[in-house]
């Protein structure tokens, strides 16, 4: 594993906030994966499973969000360089044990800079989306554990998370 930066990149030398320069880099294969999760009641679950839900495929829809916000997230992450994303994907998985959905998003690119803000961002819109279309029943839905997963490509290489 790389050894991390001791210093954040997002600020100069006078602690201004600035775009990090990525000119010099190096066009590469990026990937990243995140993931997270939404814990809610199992008559919410149980909803979703149906497809009964009044604002009809939960999922379909999260699915959609979630590779939206992959494409946006320039727009909404200020210092975000955009990228020319090609691969988003994004997966569910219900645990009724937990009364959960589990959400995790592979996001590609070739570029000079890593695409783990994209499968965040994708990640964090897909759970709240799946908020959104439930919370008609059931508002004390709980999103949790929205991370990395793994990235590689770039000069920091690989990591993952443990």
């Amino acid at each position: 594993m790389a050894e991390e930066s001791s210093h954040f990149t997002h600020f100069d030398a006078a602690g201004q906030a600035h775009m990090v320069d990525i000119a010099a880099k190096d066009v590469t294969k990026r990937v990243a994966r995140a993931g997270g999760r939404i814990v809610m009641q199992a008559e919410t679950l149980a909803l979703i499973r149906r497809g009964d839900a009044a604002k009809g495929d939960v999922l379909g829809i999260a699915r959609i969000a979630a590779i939206q916000a992959a494409k946006r997230t320039s727009d909404l992450i200020p210092l975000a360089h955009p990228l020319p994303l090609t691969r988003v994907a994004v997966a569910f998985d219900i645990d009724g044990a937990a009364s959960a959905v589990t959400i995790e998003v592979t996001a590609e690119t070739l570029a000079r800079t890593g695409v783990e803000m994209e499968a965040l961002t994708a990640a964090a819109a897909g759970l709240l989306t799946i908020y959104d279309m439930c919370k008609a029943v059931d508002r004390g839905m709980r999103i949790d554990g929205v991370r990395l997963l793994e990235k590689s490509g770039g000069k920091s290489g690989h990591y993952e998370a443990k």
